[in-house]
């Protein structure tokens, strides 16, 4: 046996207790739409997404677009404009967002059928799966920004039954079938609850949560809800990360017991979050 075999051997072998830990378990991650920008990112998303679920995890992928709705906004002629890292929206903003979620909802299933997997993409203001009612940050009208009032669980669990992944598209279903923008992290937090999920991941563009965001010896390895909490309540964050923050809090107050905040840059950050010791990112416990 050579060397680089006795290597792959001791890996997988080394994996295997994290295997046992997570067979059956329902993990929901949330991913930027950024990914699907470059062909070496959505691979290696697709890749770990595929290898969780052969190996018996449930992923449930949530989805954003950020960047590229605001490209396509400004090319149609129209200004993004956001409000404590919410995206004000109108119908034509609702319009735009519909189009460019449906555009990365079908690169991300693309990416994981050509690695053998098999994912089952869903929009949330479909079959109702999303069901929202207008909320903006403060009581800040924003126009037809939702916040989740229910997830219906019937397509997911369908989904779920056949060993799919799910890939939701964060929009959500209002009164008289009007759609909604919702915010993908808390889109993310809000079905990782329902799902009874046991983590929930949420892949950024920073190695994790700092106190201090322009400096990178302050990044936070494991924190609380507490502490965020205090974060949130102390005016800490930066606006971008407000929603993400809010998600993390909201999801293991109701009952999901891990968050993670990683880098979604890193090649495989999923397989080496949770199938190592690595300790990479910032992790959050209930207390």
């Amino acid at each position: 046996m050579t060397i680089e075999a006795q290597t792959k051997s001791k890996i997988l072998v080394e994996a295997l207790p994290y295997i046992q830990r997570w067979w059956g378990k329902t993990v929901v991650i949330k991913v930027g739409g950024e990914i699907a920008d470059t062909e070496s990112s959505l691979t290696s998303f697709a890749t770990d997404l595929t290898l969780l679920n052969f190996v018996g995890m449930r992923p449930v992928v949530v989805h954003g677009g950020g960047n590229q709705i605001s490209k396509a906004m400004v090319e149609r002629g129209l200004a993004p404009t956001f409000v404590a890292g919410y995206r004000v929206t109108d119908e034509q903003t609702v319009a735009v967002v519909k189009e460019v979620m449906t555009k990365v909802n079908e690169q991300i299933v693309g990416a994981i059928a050509a690695q053998g997997g098999f994912a089952a993409s869903l929009s949330g203001d479909d079959e109702l799966l999303l069901t929202a009612r207008l909320s903006g940050p403060g009581g800040e009208d924003l126009g037809l920004v939702g916040e989740v009032k229910d997830v219906s669980m019937a397509a997911l669990s369908k989904a779920l039954s056949r060993k799919a992944i799910p890939v939701i598209a964060p929009l959500g279903s209002g009164p008289e079938g009007v759609s909604y923008n919702i915010n993908a992290d808390l889109a993310a937090s809000a079905v990782a609850v329902a799902a009874k999920a046991e983590k929930i991941v949420f892949l950024t563009n920073t190695e994790g949560l700092y106190r201090d965001l322009g400096d990178e010896a302050s990044l936070i390895s494991e924190t609380s809800v507490a502490q965020l909490r205090a974060m949130l309540d102390g005016g800490h964050l930066s606006a971008g990360m407000i929603p993400k923050i809010s998600g993390v809090v909201r999801a293991l107050e109701s009952g999901v017991s891990r968050a993670h905040i990683l880098d979604g840059r890193m090649l495989h950050c999923l397989l080496l979050e949770i199938f190592t010791d690595e300790g990479i990112g910032t992790m959050v416990t209930p207390s």
